[in-house]
């Protein structure tokens, strides 16, 4: 079968300006040229799936045909073979290795780290002020796994310099995973600013990993896990494998929370019906104490609010690259084409979701979308191993906030998106009101 191009392909540079420059707007609209469609990232091709079935098939029951895709190959020397990155037999191990570290029990653990941060954070509000949300959603992510990931005196200075760091080489990596080669090898100003924000963290990370080494103790932390842990052979991680492991936690585990949590109070002061029944629903569970672990499945509502943000505010795209022959929608895929599945493109089609611009926190009141239609954290066996961690911390974030402040736009600054790997607000001024 022929598979459509896309209109908009450049000489040389494909279709990279017009998915730079028009971002959503762009992968959104492929669906109309069919459940397949062929992008050109500079010369190289990849095939666009825009179904829910596809995409499906892509990452859960063809997954074994995939492996991690060109956009990730870009990130490799920055961010090394961690889970995000690593494929086959490797990827196993490593998933096996650190999946304990997010076990119900740790996570338990964790949530008072996550509440704890949340109230000091809120804790330094005051009445009628202007807060840059987004800057404070930003800077409590990154708090809460610098002190997960890292929880003693040495660890501060690595949370300091993730907090200096870190979305710096988030936004800079985009735009590198989407361009030719040769562009990062540019003078710009970027460029720099990404190598020096990287160079900066390995240094730290690696000094923390040296440091807790040399103690073999347990302080209830991910990095102790990960430095106690064995595979079946008995071998532990080199230093490389744990700061591979612990950038891939940084760098995935911080910004969709943070975007999460910023986009969610947005919402929700726009939405004056959600925002009281979301209160009502903290004061009713709550009572007046603060919130716990045990808390999260009683907070309903709350989780219907957290996923309507989660579709809306997703993950802009994901690449595989085939290494089996696979028949998509009557295309041959061939071993080392590159597929791209969409987070935001699925999270949009009116099919799986009526109205979808509207944020409508009931259309989870009733039954599931269909399998590959929500994919906030992935699917599959590549599944953010961090996924119940991110879903907990927010919803805890969200009934701190909302059992003592209400945040109210600020009329003359008009929050915008601004698109790299995800939605970001341009600027997110809110003003706090004690309940």
């Amino acid at each position: 079968m022929a598979v459509p191009v896309a209109p908009g392909r450049w000489p040389f540079l494909g279709h990279t300006p017009a998915m730079l420059r028009q971002r959503f707007a762009f992968t959104a609209g492929l669906r109309a040229h069919g459940e397949i469609v062929k992008v050109f990232l500079g010369p190289l091709p990849a095939y666009f799936v825009t179904s829910p079935e596809l995409a499906h098939r892509v990452l859960v029951t063809e997954g074994a045909s995939f492996r991690k895709g060109a956009m990730f190959d870009k990130f490799r020397p920055y961010v090394g073979n961690g889970l995000l990155l690593s494929n086959g037999a490797f990827h196993l191990r490593q998933r096996r290795l650190i999946q304990p570290a997010f076990h119900h029990e740790r996570i338990a653990r964790y949530a008072e780290t996550m509440v704890k941060a949340a109230r000091e954070l809120t804790s330094a509000w005051r009445p009628g002020e202007v807060r840059e949300i987004d800057e404070d959603m930003q800077a409590l992510a990154v708090t809460i796994v610098g002190e997960t990931l890292f929880s003693t005196e040495i660890g501060q200075r690595a949370i300091s310099e993730v907090r200096r760091s870190i979305f710096i080489v988030i936004k800079q990596g985009m735009i590198r995973a989407l361009s030719p080669a040769f562009m990062e090898k540019l003078p710009l100003q970027g460029n720099r600013e990404f190598d020096a924000a990287i160079e900066r963290m390995r240094a730290i990370v690696l000094e923390v990993i040296a440091s807790r080494r040399a103690e073999e103790t347990d302080h209830g932390d991910v990095l102790s896990m990960l430095l106690l842990a064995r595979d079946d052979s008995g071998v532990e991680m080199t230093d490389q494998q744990v700061y591979d492991e612990v950038i891939t936690l940084l760098t995935a585990g911080i910004e969709t929370t943070a975007l999460a949590l910023s986009w969610i109070f947005h919402e929700i002061a726009r939405h004056h019906d959600v925002e009281q029944r979301l209160h009502a629903e903290v004061d009713a569970v709550l009572g007046g104490r603060p919130v716990c672990f045990a808390d999260v499945p009683r907070l309903k509502f709350t989780a219907m609010v957290v996923n309507e943000v989660l579709r809306m505010y997703p993950v802009w795209i994901l690449m595989r690259r085939a290494i089996a022959a696979v028949e998509l929608a009557g295309a041959r895929i061939q071993p080392g084409d590159e597929v791209i599945v969409s987070p935001h493109a699925l999270h949009f089609d009116p099919d799986s979701f009526p109205d979808p611009e509207k944020f409508d926190p009931d259309r989870w009141s009733g039954a599931a979308p269909p399998r590959g239609a929500f994919i906030p954290f992935g699917a599959g066996n590549r599944q953010c191993v961090g996924n119940v961690f991110a879903q907990t911390e927010i919803i805890l974030t969200v009934a701190t906030v909302a059992a003592r402040w209400r945040l109210a736009p600020v009329p003359d600054r008009p929050v915008r998106v601004r698109f790299t790997s995800a939605a970001y607000p341009s600027t997110m001024p809110m003003t706090t009101t004690r309940r």
